[in-house]
């Protein structure tokens, strides 16, 4: 079995979330959830969100610094 990427599992949360918001109970990381649980979801789907985008500023090549893109200034101009 293979690991999930950022993007997979940021999709999983987002359909998680919009099951739960319509009202439906369903099985999500081994669990059954409901809306008392919506608040779990929120969390995690924010976080695989700001993994995804950490994802992409990778494979962009952008520069970072611990983790945290930056850009440089140019003063030649």
């Amino acid at each position: 079995m293979t690991t999930p990427t950022a993007s997979e599992m940021l999709a999983k949360y987002l359909a998680a979330e919009a099951a739960v918001l319509q009202g439906r109970e369903i099985q999500f990381e081994g669990r059954r959830v409901s809306k008392s649980d919506l608040p779990d979801i929120i969390k995690g789907r924010k976080e695989w969100e700001q993994r995804v985008i950490a994802e992409r500023r990778r494979a962009s090549g952008a520069p970072t610094i611990g983790g945290l893109g930056f850009s440089v200034a140019r003063l030649d101009r």
